[in-house]
This record gives C-alpha cells, structure tokens and sequence, in this order.
C-alpha cells in the first residue's frame, strides 16, 4: 500500500458504489507517478472488530494480496443477518460525512476478511492516511500505478456510531468463523510437521485428537452446506463436550509447562531444555492448536443454534455474544501461549542454524541411538518455520549500524546474522562494537592489518550491541561459537557513563558504564576513530539518569555516619561521592 502523502483522492461513487477516477484527481493528493492512470472503483473496508473487516465494493486480487487480507467463510452466517450488517454499517456513511456520499457505497457485503497484523497497524494509522467522507483513503500500486483505492473505517468509528451494540449477535457470528478461519488456517500451515514428526510418537493421543476434530469438521462442513446447524448433527457434537474440554485442557497445560520450565532456566539449560524436548514441543504446540481448532468449531455451532433460535427468544441472541466473548478469550490466551513457545524453540533453531557445526547435532532421542531416525536442527526449522513465521512473521534481517566501534577487518555479517534472533518486535539496533580488553602477544607496528583477524578471535574480545532498549554484551568466542550471550542490560538501567578524551598507553580508547548492578569498561583498538567510540559513547549517555529513590538512598547512606556521631571515617560508613567525580575503575567483562 502506497505511502499516504502519495495517495491519490477517489471521486465520488456512483449510485452502485463505485467511481471513476481517471479523470478525477484531487489536487491536493497527486498521483505519485506519471503514468499512475489507470485505477479502478474504491473499495471500502469497515473494521467491525479488531482484526475483522467488512468489505464493500469491489474486492479486486491486487487489494487482497498487497493488505494481506484472509477470506472468511460466512456459510453460517444466514442472509437475514448479512443484510442486517449491510443495512446498519450504511448508517455510518449517513452520519459520518456530508450529502451521505459514502453511504451508497454501501450497496451489499462483498467479503469479510481477517487482517493481518500490518495491514491492521497501517490502516488503523489514522493521521497518516489521507482524510475523506469520514474515512480514511488509502492508494494499492501494482507495476508502478494506481490499482485501486481503499476507504478504511476503523473499529472506533462504529463503536461511536453505535453500530456493533446493534448487530451484535450477527457480529459475534462473524468474529467465531474469523476465529475458525485462523485457526484452520495454522492447522494447514503445520501440516510438513504432521507427517514429519507427529506420526512418530504418542500415536494413540494423536488418533484421540484427530477424531474428535474429523467429527467436528464434518458437522461444520455440513453445517455451511446446509446453511443450518440440524438437530442430527448438533446432538453429535454436543455429545463430545467433555472429551473436547479434555484434550483442550491437557495441551494447554502441556504447552504452560513448557513455558515454566523455560522461564526459569538460564541461556545454556533453555538451549538443552528445548534440544531434549523439541520433538514433545512441536507436538504439544500442534495439539494444542488442533484442539483449539475442534473447540472453535463446536462453539461456532453452538452459537449458530442459539443465533437460529434468538428469533424467537432475546437470551438466546445474547447467549450469542456469550460464546463469542468466551471463545475469544480462550482462542487468544490458547495463540498467545503457543506462539510463545513455538517462538522460543524457532529462535534457538534459528541461533543454532547460524553456528558452526551444530546443526548435524540430533535433536530427537539420544546420541546412542543411531540406527533411529532423527530431526537435526535444519531439518525441524524447516518443518516449524511455516507455522512460526504464520504465528510471528520473523524479523527482517540486521544491517549494520550507522555507529560500528570494531577492527576494519571484522566480519560483521557474521555477528549480525546470529543477534537477529535475539532482537524483539521493533527493537532497532543502534551500535555495535568489539572492545578489545586484552592484547595478542606480538603485534608489531606497521603489521596491525595482518594481525587483525587473529585478534578478532581472541577470547577475551566483547561483543557489544546497543539497541533503543537495551544493552547487550557476549563474549565473542561464546556468542560466535555457542550463541551465549553475557548480559542483557535494559537501557534505563545506565547511570553513568565517561568516555576519557586520552587514549591507554596501548593507543586504546575507552568507555566506562556504571549501572546500580555493575562497573563495566571496555577498550577499543587503536585503530578504531575516536568519533565512534564518542558516538557509542553518547548513544549510551542518552538514557543517563538516576531515579529520585536512588538518589535518597545514597543520600541517607551519607548522612548515617552523622546521625550517629560515628567518630572517623571507615570504610564501611565512608561518604558516596557524586557520581562524575571519578572516573569508575570497573573491570572489563
């Protein structure tokens, strides 16, 4: 989707919704390239939920494939309760702009779609799309032009409108099939790991699974069929409410343990936690999903039942909402738990991929048992990657920083390619440097270019990476080696930080970082500009600050010895000096 300072204004639809714009630019918005003249007729997209959008107009490929946009099917929602939808959104293009121009674009439902997190994040922008009718407008380019244009609503406004209190059982059948739809859709998406792991342990949990979710998925194809939920089928379904509670509750603790043992062990036992279990944590995670997706269904039909049968009787329309409202904490709860798991076991995958030599060491059974088939690391990233990347698209591949206080020499990439997996959702690196603590025996003057990648293999060499969160350092052998990184120091933890305009009698620069935990110093080559280790210097000073309650403590320990007439001066009672008065004098890591 195009930036929205290059968008180009819609004409105003016609009586079927659509517009002309050929000949139609408004010249406060540009078209953004020559040649931009082919458009075709607006579409408007109404979010009725987070995440859930009502499409209105023409919904061409291009739209769909550039927002990202997931079909749902709609074959329980009845036709009474899509013109119902029609009809009450059409009240915000009477209310929300002028002459009711946009309501007519509101003729009849063309699709409903789930949106994808960037799709959702770009629209919901707000101030950044350009404003017209009520809505904000938005421009789809292909092949360099103008495809078409999107008027985007966002949930807010229906919510003001008081759209959603009046359609809301309709709504809550909707958001369940969204519910069904995403759910399905990661079930699909993890099919490589059916075949490749599943099948090779708990085979009788599987089958037990697997049943319970053909049986509902019979119901429900049968069910959008039919355009009803019958009598024959719910009471198959209803029949199965104990054992789906069952196995939804049995994954979901499996997947929470996993959770809890991870949170509580160190870099090296997480990394042997998931090396030992990883087999037991892509089942767990694909169960869980598969359940979730058999517990969605049968609560989709419940609610189709009661939607049928609030016609008749008010509390069944509102038991509606009920299961929505229920399912929906339990589906969001359920995503969120696997996502993180399948996040960390990915995230090792990936870090162990990037080193040496560690990706033929066999994560599936013991060493010993060599004639059995096993998974290395490649081969299961590459069975769960489907399934994580549609859980948590990873992030973009590092590029260096504008700062980079390190040897001319270093190979950065090598560095960058292992520390994108520890970097979280919009986290941006700012620096990177090798500090170089301690020297290589013999370097002899004019000889510094070819003893340069000797020395970035010495083992007492820093990693550190500063982002806008945190900061992060590793030894190097450790981090390039292993993938261990040493500590993990959020940015609001500096308090102090000194960078001497002299150099070391080795011609090195240096940086002093005091933080409430620690005393940290670190040395960089001669060959190193001084402008860098300033720069990294003052990214660090940035966030320089001492909390008011630190400040008291200090100043009570001062005024202790006062109080108390102590009679000279000892070193347990010796007065704090303010924090720039000194240089600190912390070893390097």
């Amino acid at each position: 989707m195009q930036d929205p300072s290059d968008s180009m204004e819609a004409a105003e639809p016609d009586g079927n919704g659509r517009s002309d714009t050929t000949d139609s630019r408004d010249a406060d918005y540009p078209a953004p390239h020559s040649g931009s003249d082919s458009t075709t007729a607006s579409t408007v997209l109404v979010e009725v939920q987070p995440g859930l959008a009502v499409a209105f107009g023409e919904v061409p490929a291009e739209l769909i494939s550039e927002l990202k946009l997931y079909p749902i099917d709609l074959g329980l929602v009845s036709v009474e309760d899509r013109t119902r939808i029609s009809a009450a959104l059409a009240s915000i293009g009477n209310t929300a702009t002028v002459g009711g121009n946009l309501a007519n674009a509101f003729a009849s439902v063309e699709g409903v779609y789930r949106l994808g997190d960037a799709a959702r994040a770009y629209l919901s922008a707000g101030g950044a799309l350009a404003a017209k009718d009520g809505a904000n407008l938005g421009a789809v380019f292909a092949n360099g032009k103008i495809v078409h244009q999107v008027r985007w609503i966002p949930v807010t406004a229906v919510s003001a409108a008081g759209v959603a209190a009046a359609i809301g059982p309709a709504l809550a059948m909707v958001a369940l099939q969204m519910m069904l739809s995403h759910v399905a859709g990661l079930v699909r998406t993890n099919i490589a790991l059916t075949s490749q792991v599943l099948t090779t342990m708990r085979h009788g949990q599987w089958a037990d699974l697997t049943a319970l979710v053909d049986t509902v998925d019979r119901a429900v194809g049968r069910a959008r069929e039919l355009g009803s939920v019958t009598t024959t089928e719910w009471e198959k379904v209803a029949a199965k409410d104990n054992d789906l509670r069952k196995q939804r509750e049995t994954y979901r603790l499996n997947v929470g343990e996993h959770i809890r043992q991870l949170s509580q062990l160190d870099t090296r036992d997480r990394r042997q936690y998931l090396e030992t279990n990883a087999n037991a944590i892509v089942f767990d995670a694909h169960a869980l999903l598969s359940s979730l997706k058999a517990w969605t269904g049968y609560q989709t039909l419940h609610a189709a039942r009661a939607r049928a049968a609030g016609r008749e009787e008010a509390d069944e329309a509102r038991l509606v909402e009920i299961i929505e409202r229920e399912t929906g904490e339990e589906f969001n709860s359920a995503l969120a738990e696997t996502t993180s798991l399948v996040d960390s076991l990915t995230r090792e995958l990936r870090i162990i991929a990037e080193l040496p030599g560690r990706a033929a060491v066999p994560l599936i059974g013991k060493r010993k048992d060599s004639k059995k088939a096993r998974l290395t690391s490649a081969h299961l990233l590459e069975a769960i990657q489907p399934l994580a990347d549609a859980l948590h698209p990873p992030v973009p591949p590092l590029q260096a920083p504008a700062v980079v206080c390190a040897p001319k020499s270093l190979d950065l990439e090598r560095y960058l390619r292992i520390l994108r997996w520890f970097l979280e959702d919009g986290e941006t690196l700012r620096v990177l440097g090798l500090d170089a603590p301690a020297r290589i025996g013999a370097i002899l003057d004019g000889a510094k270019g070819k003893v340069a990648p000797a020395m970035d293999k010495a083992a007492a060499r820093n990693l550190v990476a500063v982002t806008d969160r945190r900061i992060i350092t590793a030894k190097a052998n450790a981090f390039l080696g292993q993938g261990e990184i040493g500590h993990d120091i959020p940015i609001d933890r500096v308090r102090y930080v000194r960078a001497p305009a002299t150099r070391d009698g080795n011609g090195r620069s240096a940086i002093d970082l005091i933080t409430p935990e620690d005393n940290i110093r670190w040395l960089f080559d001669s060959d190193i500009d001084n402008t860098d280790v300033a720069a990294l210097a003052a990214v660090l000073a940035e966030s320089m600050n001492i909390p008011d309650d630190e400040r008291v403590q200090l100043q009570r320990r001062r005024q202790a010895p006062l109080e108390v007439g102590t009679k000279g001066e000892s070193a347990g009672t010796r007065s704090v000096e303010p924090s720039g008065s000194q240089a600190p004098t912390g070893d390097a890591e």
